[in-house]
């Protein structure tokens, strides 16, 4: 038997049930993984309310962490006792997962359960905004939502790249921020006027991690080339303006295109602290609706996850 977390209509946090259902065998080219930790990520939560449509009951979550049980035909190069990360992982709020072979990449032993269970959405969504804007050591830099996971993520990765990153960030976020590798400056009236004299030499590429009016317009006024400004967040707005928009939906994965290798190689640089998880605050399974509730109220400058 293995546990799962289902919401079996769509509303508040108070619609996700605990259930007890049979273990599945993995089928071809599927391995199982007894889950060790489980990544909560905001897309979780708009599933949960039922803003990606779709129909109920549904399982929520999309990444974990957790020792390999069994593997189906087909798969030879993982084996029962390795330790791996999941990624995309549907119904990943669970004590046991059934997936495809292709969403597993190797844990470093090294990096703890809780930091590969957070790593890979924001990782590969940082990722694919970086890859898809061509961010290169030349460049500036704008990140709108610098302090979120996938911020920092972006902050980290790009600073790695040898760019120059300015990062936008509420009052409680400036220090992250900072922290992380970038120079931080407020939200509010007046953004695009305090990036121009942070950077007079000029802004190459914006990356709008959080979906705002404000972030886009900042992003167009201090960004010449549109192709060089990007949004994870969908919306009319953005589409209008001729921008990249990445990803999208609760079945949209923003890194349908990051290679294996790519998912292998951020194992690598936070095994190494190359990069840094910044787990906030983790919950036992049987309290998912509460970790839910802590990251909508919007004081999650990192990531949350859950324990088995």
């Amino acid at each position: 038997m293995t546990t799962i977390v289902t919401a079996p209509s769509f509303g508040g946090p108070e619609v996700l049930t605990l259930e007890e259902t049979d273990l599945q065998a993995p089928g071809p080219q599927q391995v199982a993984i007894k889950v060790r930790a489980i990544g909560v990520n905001p897309a979780d939560c708009k599933h949960r309310a039922g803003r990606f449509g779709g129909s109920v009951p549904v399982r929520l979550g999309s990444e974990a962490a957790g020792v390999v049980t069994a593997v189906g035909e087909g798969v030879t190069d993982v084996f029962v006792g390795d330790e791996v990360i999941a990624y995309r992982a549907p119904g990943a709020y669970a004590t046991d997962l059934v997936v495809p072979r292709k969403a597993v990449v190797p844990k470093p032993v090294s990096l703890a359960w809780v930091d590969a269970a957070a790593l890979l959405l924001a990782g590969v969504t940082a990722v694919h905004a970086l890859e898809a804007t061509h961010v290169g050591a030349d460049d500036t830099v704008l990140i709108h939502g610098a302090a979120g996971g996938v911020g920092q993520m972006a902050v980290q990765l790009a600073r790695l790249r040898g760019a120059r990153v300015i990062g936008t960030a509420g009052p409680s976020g400036a220090a992250i921020v900072s922290d992380v590798g970038g120079e931080p400056t407020p939200y509010g009236d007046g953004l695009a006027e305090r990036v121009t004299a942070l950077a007079p030499e000029g802004v190459t590429v914006a990356l709008d991690l959080i979906g705002t009016d404000e972030a886009l317009a900042a992003s167009l006024a201090v960004v010449d080339d549109r192709e060089r400004i990007a949004s994870i967040v969908p919306r009319p707005a953005a589409m209008d303006a001729g921008i990249q928009v990445l990803g999208g939906g609760a079945g949209a994965d923003p890194g349908t295109q990051i290679r294996e290798a790519a998912r292998v190689e951020l194992a690598r640089l936070a095994a190494e602290g190359a990069i840094r998880v910044r787990v906030v605050r983790t919950f036992r399974l049987a309290d998912v609706a509460e970790a839910h509730r802590f990251l909508e109220r919007g004081h999650a400058d990192g990531k949350v996850v859950l324990l088995p």
